[in-house]
């Protein structure tokens, strides 16, 4: 076995055990907990900003705006944490839910339940309002989870955590349900990842790097969450002050983040109207733009205007700059998606129903919107209470990771001596 500290190993060894208990937790007592959390949360949030403050002033000073962003809680992003946390206690348990039956010629009796995956590893950055919403649904999945944030959030991690073990000891449940590891050596991180042993499953929440790793390195499954090269197409058919207002929203309203948006696709007939009107609504934000030779013939001059590389179109910028690209047709907005995407969220902008359907039956990507930002692929918006991630595999899941997806299915049977012949 991969040795890991001791403390670490007896704590994992503590979330295994703890998971069996929490596997015949009933429903009841689930939402309470839930619910006890979000109003601790609430009422002692001061803490957590107080935290996040000095996390904030530890950051270096060459930070990206962006990725201070993703540190950054206020108390509107509170809010949405507390209103996480309650949305997720007033869904239906996965847990038990019988998918199918039937009553065999010998008599046996099958059931096809949902049960949870067991022990989850997640590693995510920066973000420490994923520590509730990923606790929150394997808590009502009935997984325990241990979770290991980037080290410049740390300070705010180990808040949330401690309010997270008052309100399990508070409901007389064992604090070991969950696991936050505070020992931000990345060799631990690898050691983990061969302990099939102690993890079910492993969610890599993170950049292209931490993705790599965790895929050449996992002794076991991973729910991936991959990077969010996104694109929007503007098509020649489009209402063009809507896609003005949808491409606007995708890539400025929190550029940071993985459903914003990455590259603008734009029909020649429409590119020499809309490009120039797009660029006016977004000066004020100060965007960036990487161009096409077309593009940039339409754009030239302009500040903030520059020729793109050959490395643009495959680059999640997760900043203020947008790809942009002239293109001929449909067709080839699909075929530049299929070359460059990350089967993330893909957008088209169009009037014509058909042309939108046919995107997306043939656009590969967890959700394909039609005249919407793709900044929706979340699972608080999607009403499933938040997110362990945005999946872009294709086996289990694809899309923001929900109650039901943190659940795979295995069969009950119950018989009267049957043997087979």
């Amino acid at each position: 076995m991969n040795a890991l500290p001791p403390k670490i190993e007896q704590d994992f060894v503590a979330l295994r055990k703890a998971s069996r208990m929490l596997r015949q937790l009933d429903t009841g007592a689930k939402n309470a907990l839930l619910l006890a959390l979000a109003e601790r949360i609430d009422r002692e949030h001061q803490a957590i900003l107080d935290a996040n403050g000095i996390d904030l002033e530890n950051l270096d000073a060459s930070t990206t705006p962006a990725f201070r962003d993703r540190l950054v809680l206020n108390e509107k992003r509170i809010g949405a944490m507390v209103e996480s946390l309650r949305q997720v206690a007033a869904l239906p348990d996965p847990v038990g839910e019988v998918v199918e039956s039937r009553t065999l010629a010998n008599g046996l009796k099958l059931r096809r339940v949902r049960s949870p995956l067991g022990v989850i590893l997640l590693i995510f950055e920066s973000r420490p309002n994923v520590i509730l919403e990923a606790f929150s649904l394997a808590f009502k999945s009935g997984n325990a989870i241990a979770l290991r944030g980037g080290s410049e959030s740390r300070t705010t991690a180990e808040v949330i955590y401690r309010l997270m073990r008052e309100t399990l000891k508070e409901r007389g449940l064992d604090e070991n349900l969950f696991y936050g590891i505070n020992d931000y050596d990345r060799a631990i991180v690898g050691a983990l990842l061969k302990r099939n042993d102690l993890i079910d499953v492993v969610v890599p929440r993170g950049g292209e790097r931490l993705i790599q790793f965790v895929q050449a390195n996992a002794h076991m499954p991973i729910i991936k969450n991959d990077r969010g090269l996104c694109h929007a197409y503007v098509d020649d058919e489009a209402d063009l002050e809507t896609a003005m207002q949808v491409v606007k929203n995708a890539k400025t309203q929190r550029p940071g983040v993985c459903n914003a948006l990455e590259t603008l696709l734009v029909h020649e007939k429409v590119a020499p109207a809309f490009l120039p009107r797009l660029y006016e609504a977004c000066s004020s934000v100060g965007l960036e733009w990487r161009c096409d030779r077309e593009s940039l013939a339409i754009l030239d001059g302009r500040p903030g205007i520059k020729a793109a590389t050959s490395e643009d179109f495959d680059t999640e910028h997760l900043d203020l700059v947008l790809n942009c690209r002239v293109v001929k047709c449909l067709e080839d907005a699909i075929e530049h998606i299929e070359h460059h995407g990350s089967k993330h969220s893909e957008t088209i902008l169009t009037r014509n129903e058909k042309k939108a359907r046919l995107f997306q039956s043939e656009v590969d990507a967890a959700a394909v919107y039609w005249n919407a930002s793709s900044r929706f692929t979340d699972g608080f918006e999607f009403g499933l209470g938040g997110e362990l991630g945005i999946s872009t595999q294709k086996l289990h899941v694809r899309g923001p990771v929900g109650l039901r997806e943190l659940t795979s299915t295995r069969w009950i049977i119950d018989g009267e001596g049957q043997v087979r012949s």
